[in-house]
C-alpha cells in the first residue's frame, strides 16, 4: 500500500498531473496570499484572552473614553533651553495635529518641562481597521507637522503609538527577509550539491508551499478567527523554507542514492519516497503536533501562532512529498549536473567525515556520551541567567528608532510615566477609598480627579517608571494588590502597562502548561514510528538537554556580547517548541535509518552505518534551518534576533553534536536495548563486519 501511494507522484503520466494540479492551485493562492496583511491584528491588547483584567477594563472604561486609542507623545527639545517661539509652535502643531485623520480629543498640552529644556504634548490616535498601518501613518503625518521650520528644535514621537510606528517599520523588511532567507537556501544548497541547477527545484518547490500556507492562513483568519500578526508572518516564512528545505534534502539524497541502483527514473523516486517518506512525515507530523498545541495558551498571538505554523509546516511536506518528486522525475538525471549519478555507479557512503566520528565514537561510547552530556549540562546552567520577562519600548529595538530617542529624552525632562497612565475602573460608591489606596501605592505618582457616570468610576494613576519598563508592571501589582483588597468596590486595573503585565503572566503560565504537553505527545510519535520505549526515551532527553545547552548559552550571549536588555515573556515557550520539535527531526531521521540497517545487520553496525549514510544530508539540513532562522537578524528587533539566535545555534547544536556524538554513543553503549520490547530488540547483533570498501565503517564495527 505504502508503495503505491509512493510511486503516484513519479508516475509517467501522473507527474504531469500533479504539476499541472499545483500550477491550478497557486493562481488563487498567490491572491490570497498577498492578502495576508489586511487580517493581521497587530494591537497588544488584541493578543490577550478575554478574561484577562487589562482587557476587561478597556470594556468598562469605553463609556468614561474611546475604547481604541493609543496615546502618541510628542517630545520638542532644545538643550539650551526652550523659547517663546519653540512653545507657539509646539501650541501651532497641536492645533494641527487635530486635523489629522484618526487624531481624536483635544490634545494635552503642550507642557514646558520644569527645567525649561522640553515640551510635552499627549495626542490619543484612534486604532482604526488598519491597525499599526493606520497608526504608523498617523505618527508619520505628526512628524511632518512638528519637523516643519523646525529651526533646531528637536521633535520625536514616542509612548505606545510611536513604538507601534517603528514596529511597523521594523516589520515592513519582511520582504527583506524573504529574500535573504531564500539567499541562504540557494547558497547552502549550491554548496552541498555544487550544481547550479538543482538548488531551483527546492527554492521553487518551497516559494509554492509559502503562497499556498499563506492563503489558507489568510482563509481562516478571515473565517475562522484566527489571530494573525506580523510575528507570525515572518515566523511563517523562516520556517516554511527552513523546513520544507529539510524534507527536500532528505528526498533528493535518497533520490539521488536510489538512481545508483535503478535505472528508471520513476523506480528511483518510488523507492526513494518508500524509503524516506515515513521519516519525512514523521519529522513533519511532530514540528506540526507541537505547534498545534500552541493552541493550549491563553495568549491569543501564540495561540494562533501555532495552527498558522502548522499550516505552512503540513503544506510543505506536501508540496515536498507530491510536486518536489514530480519536478525532480521530470527533469531527469541531468538536474545533478556536472556530477550526476549513474546506473551502477558507487557512492560514498561508508567514506567521509561521518565514517571517522563514527569511529571515533565507537572506541569508548559510554564515556564519549557521558562526558558530552555533561558538557552540555554546564552550559544549559546559563539558562538561569536568562532575563525573560519582558522588553520596555525602548529595548524592543537593535538599533535607536525615533522611539527610543523620545523616550531618553523624556526620562531627562518629564516624569518617566507622564502620558501613558494606568486606568482604574470601580463601583462608584467606592470612588474615594479606591483613590487613597491607588494614592499609596509605591510607584505611583499622582492620580487624577475620578470621573464617575452611573454607577462607575474611572480615573488615572501616573507611574514614575517608564510605562514599558519591569519597575511599572511591579507598580501595576501592587496597584492591584490595592484596589482589589477594597471590598464592594469591584476595581480594576488596566492601561498598557497592565497590558504588559497580562501578558507576562500568560505567558508563564502558557510555558508551565504546554511545555510537559508537547514532551509527552513526541514521545508517542516517536514510539509509534520506531515501535519501542527506550529509544523515544533517550531521543526526548537528548533532545532536551540540547535544549537547556542552547538556551543556556543564548542567555550568555544575550547578556555579554548582544548586551540585550533582557527577553520577552513569550522567548523560552517558543523557543522550545521550535528546538524541540525541529531538533527531533535530526533524531528522526538518523534513528530511522539506523532501524532500517539494524533490521539486516544488527543495531551497532545499524547505528554506524546509519550515521555514515545521513550524516551529510543532515549536516546539510541542519545547515539550512540554521541558517533560515539566523537570517531573523535582518529584522531589527531584540525578539527575532533572540529567537533566531537561539534556535539557530540550537539546531547546529543538535546537528553537529548531539545528533552525530551523543545519540550515536548512546545507541552504541545500549545496542539493541535501544529496541525493547519491540521484535528488533530479540535481534542479536551481526558479528560479520559491513561490506567490504567501506574501511572507516569495518574498523569502527570491529572496534565495537
Amino acid at each position: 500500500m505504502l508503495r503505491k501511494m509512493a510511486s503516484l507522484p513519479s508516475g509517467r503520466v501522473a507527474k504531469w498531473v500533479v504539476v499541472l494540479l499545483w500550477t491550478v492551485l497557486l493562481v488563487p493562492a498567490l491572491m490570497l496570499a498577498g492578502k495576508l496583511g489586511d487580517v493581521e491584528d497587530n494591537d497588544n491588547s488584541a493578543w490577550l484572552p478575554g478574561n484577562a483584567e487589562s482587557t476587561e477594563v478597556v470594556d468598562r472604561a469605553e463609556r468614561f473614553q474611546p475604547a481604541d486609542t493609543l496615546p502618541a507623545i510628542v517630545i520638542y527639545d532644545r538643550p539650551e533651553g526652550i523659547t517663546s517661539a519653540d512653545m507657539a509652535k509646539a501650541r501651532a502643531d497641536a492645533e494641527a495635529f487635530k486635523g489629522i485623520e484618526n487624531v481624536v480629543g483635544q490634545p494635552q498640552g503642550p507642557l514646558k518641562a520644569r527645567d525649561g529644556k522640553a515640551i510635552q504634548t499627549v495626542v490619543q490616535i484612534h486604532k482604526d481597521k488598519t491597525g499599526w498601518e493606520g497608526i504608523g501613518k498617523v505618527v508619520d503625518a505628526m512628524s511632518d507637522v512638528g519637523e516643519a521650520k523646525a529651526g533646531g528644535l528637536g521633535f520625536h514621537v514616542t509612548g505606545p503609538a510611536g513604538q507601534a510606528s517603528d514596529s511597523i517599520k521594523a516589520f515592513s523588511s519582511g520582504g527583506g527577509l524573504t529574500a535573504v532567507t531564500a539567499s541562504v537556501v540557494v547558497l547552502i544548497l549550491l554548496l552541498t550539491y555544487r550544481s547550479p541547477v538543482l538548488p531551483l527545484l527546492p527554492l521553487l518547490t518551497v516559494g509554492g508551499a509559502l503562497a499556498t500556507s499563506e492563503a489558507v492562513i489568510y482563509l481562516l483568519a478571515k473565517n475562522a478567527g484566527l489571530t494573525v500578526n506580523k510575528q507570525t508572518s515572518f515566523i511563517l516564512t523562516v520556517l516554511v523554507f527552513g523546513a520544507a528545505t529539510d524534507y527536500a534534502l532528505l528526498l533528493i539524497s535518497r533520490y539521488r542514492e536510489e538512481l545508483r541502483h535503478h535505472e528508471d527514473r520513476h523506480e528511483a523516486m518510488a523507492r526513494a519516497l518508500h524509503r524516506s517518506g515515513p521519516a519525512i512525515i514523521a519529522s513533519a507530523a511532530t514540528v506540526a503536533v507541537s505547534l498545534m498545541l500552541l493552541t493550549l495558551a491563553t495568549l491569543n498571538s501564540t495561540q494562533g501562532l501555532g495552527p498558522a505554523c502548522a499550516v505552512g509546516v503540513l503544506v510543505g511536506l506536501l508540496a515536498m512529498v507530491t510536486l518536489m518528486p514530480a519536478l525532480l522525475v521530470i527533469c531527469g538525471r541531468w538536474i545533478f549536473w556536472p556530477v550526476k549519478p549513474s546506473y551502477g555507479s558507487a557512492g560514498a557512503a561508508g567514506e567521509g567525515i561521518w565514517a571517522r566520528v563514527g569511529t571515533a565514537v565507537s572506541g569508548r561510547p559510554r564515556i564519549v556520551w557521558i562526558g558530552t552530556a555533561l558538557a552540555l549540562g554546564v552550559m544549559a546552567t546559563g539558562a538561569f541567567g536568562l532575563k525573560a520577562d519582558g522588553l520596555s519600548g525602548r529595548d524592543q529595538f537593535t538599533d535607536r528608532p525615533q522611539t527610543a530617542v523620545g523616550e531618553e529624552i523624556q526620562s531627562r525632562h518629564f516624569p518617566a510615566g507622564s502620558g501613558d497612565p494606568v486606568y482604574v475602573v470601580a463601583r462608584s460608591a467606592s470612588a474615594e477609598q479606591v483613590k487613597a489606596a491607588l494614592s499609596g501605592v509605591p510607584g505611583v505618582a499622582a492620580v487624577s480627579t475620578p470621573v464617575v457616570k452611573d454607577d462607575e468610576v474611572f480615573m488615572l494613576g501616573e507611574l514614575k517608571e517608564d510605562p514599558s519598563s519591569t519597575a511599572a508592571t511591579r507598580t501595576v501589582e501592587r496597584a492591584r494588590s490595592a484596589v482589589h483588597g477594597i471590598e464592594g468596590a469591584d476595581a480594576q486595573v488596566g492601561g498598557n502597562t497592565a497590558v504588559i503585565l497580562d501578558t507576562q503572566e500568560a505567558a508563564a503560565r502558557d510555558s508551565e502548561v504546554i511545555i510537559p504537553v508537547v514532551l509527552v505527545l513526541v514521545f508517542l510519535i516517536l514510539a509509534l514510528l520506531l515501535r519501542a520505549i527506550v529509544a523515544p526515551l533517550l531521543l526526548m532527553a537528548t533532545v532536551v538537554l540540547s535544549f537547556g545547552a542552547a538556551l543556556g548559552v543564548s542567555g550568555l550571549v544575550f547578556d555579554h556580547v548582544f548586551h540585550f536588555a533582557g527577553a520577552e515573556a513569550s522567548f523560552p515557550l517558543l523557543a522550545f517548541v521550535f528546538l524541540v520539535a525541529l531538533g527531533i527531526d535530526y533524531n528522526i531521521f538518523l534513528v530511522t535509518r539506523v532501524r532500517e540497517e539494524a533490521l539486516l545487520h544488527g543495531t551497532r553496525r545499524g547505528a554506524l552505518t546509519g550515521l555514515s549514510a545521513t550524516g551529510g544530508v543532515i549536516t546539510s539540513a541542519g545547515l539550512v534551518l540554521a541558517g533560515t532562522f539566523a537570517a531573523m537578524a535582518s529584522l531589527p528587533l531584540v525578539f527575532a534576533a533572540e529567537l533566531g539566535f537561539a534556535v539557530a545555534f540550537g539546531v547546529l547544536l543538535d546537528t553537529m553534536i548531539v545528533r552525530s556524538v551523543l545519540v550515536t554513543a548512546l545507541t552504541l553503549d545500549v545496542g539493541r536495548w535501544m529496541w525493547w520490547p519491540s521484535k528488533l530488540f530479540r535481534q542479536h547483533d551481526d558479528p560479520r563486519p559491513p561490506t567490504a570498501g567501506k574501511p572507516g565503517l569495518e574498523r569502527a564495527v570491529r572496534s565495537v
